[in-house]
């Protein structure tokens, strides 16, 4: 197998030094370049043609690491080279950052500080054309994302990738935040069974692990319809008749304060991000709550 061909561009030198340092150290990776501003990363890119090219934002000088990415992709545009993929490296997740530097043509974005594995890891799924998405950031390109070309993509996804049922609940629980033995309680089926779904599902989305799988559909348009749904059935049995309408009011009681308000705006029609965005919590947050809806629910 041959090794990925990296290309460093990054104007703090240590930072660019632990980098290569680290990717020389692990098999399969080999560093053909360093920058450390952008003009110089730009003639490397076009000479090179690294297989991914880790560019940091802040570069100095009047074209920052965004741009860069952007004049890169015309060339890539003008010359028909698309070999090369781009790993966004930064400290900053201010949310107008994030979004244009996706809208320039990155790939994925590394947080600096996160963990070097975490590094090694995003180098390899972006190489392998997947998008690797901090999770520091992943909620605010999630919020962003247009409904109608998600749709479309899921529906794709779900064409390529059919999951059945079961594990298309599974997903959502996932997407929930839930653990492998509060999934198995929630569906009355083994922990056991509940890793082989898991597995299934790793398989047919190309997953490496449950947060990619659950980053990549969320991503393609995923909405976790099995938590909203089975909340919204619920309500609507208790508004069914008396008895139903009795013993849910015992339910309903139990709630706190900010779980009657998510619940009121699940029933709304509302998605996780849009209530973590209204009521300025964050969508792992507002997960934990379902989680506890549901829980309230089916005691």
């Amino acid at each position: 197998m041959s090794e990925i061909s990296v290309l460093l561009i990054e104007d703090h030198d240590l930072t660019r030094m632990g980098l290569k340092i680290e990717l020389h150290s692990r098999s399969g990776f080999k560093v053909v370049g360093e920058a450390d501003s952008a003009y110089l990363g730009l003639k490397l890119l076009e000479t090179t043609n690294p297989d991914v090219a880790v560019i940091d934002i802040g570069l100095p000088g009047m074209m920052d690491g965004i741009e860069l990415t952007r004049k890169f992709r015309r060339y890539q545009e003008e010359t028909g080279q698309s070999q090369t993929k781009i790993l966004i490296l930064t400290m900053n997740y201010a949310e107008n950052v994030v979004l244009a530097a996706f809208a320039a043509g990155a790939d994925s974005y590394y947080m600096k500080g996160t963990d070097v594995n975490k590094f090694i890891e995003a180098v390899q799924a972006t190489f392998n054309g997947n998008s690797w998405i901090d999770p520091a950031i992943a909620s605010i390109v999630l919020r962003k994302m247009r409904p109608s070309a998600l749709e479309i993509e899921y529906e794709q996804v779900l064409e390529t990738y059919p999951l059945t049922q079961r594990e298309l609940e599974i997903l959502g629980l996932i997407v929930a935040g839930c653990s492998n033995s509060q999934i198995a309680e929630k569906l009355y089926i083994t922990v056991g069974t509940v890793k082989t779904h898991v597995r299934n599902i790793l398989n047919k989305l190309c997953a490496d692990d449950r947060t990619q799988a659950a980053v990549r559909a969320l991503r393609s348009g995923f909405r976790n319809s099995y938590s909203e749904t089975h909340v919204r059935n619920i309500l609507n049995k208790l508004c069914a008749d008396d008895r139903t309408q009795e013993a849910g009011s015992g339910v309903l009681e139990t709630l706190t304060q900010r779980e009657r308000e998510i619940l009121d705006l699940i029933v709304a029609g509302w998605s996780n991000s849009q209530i973590a965005e209204k009521l300025y919590i964050t969508v792992d947050t507002v997960k934990t709550h379902v989680c506890n809806i549901l829980d309230k629910f089916k005691s």
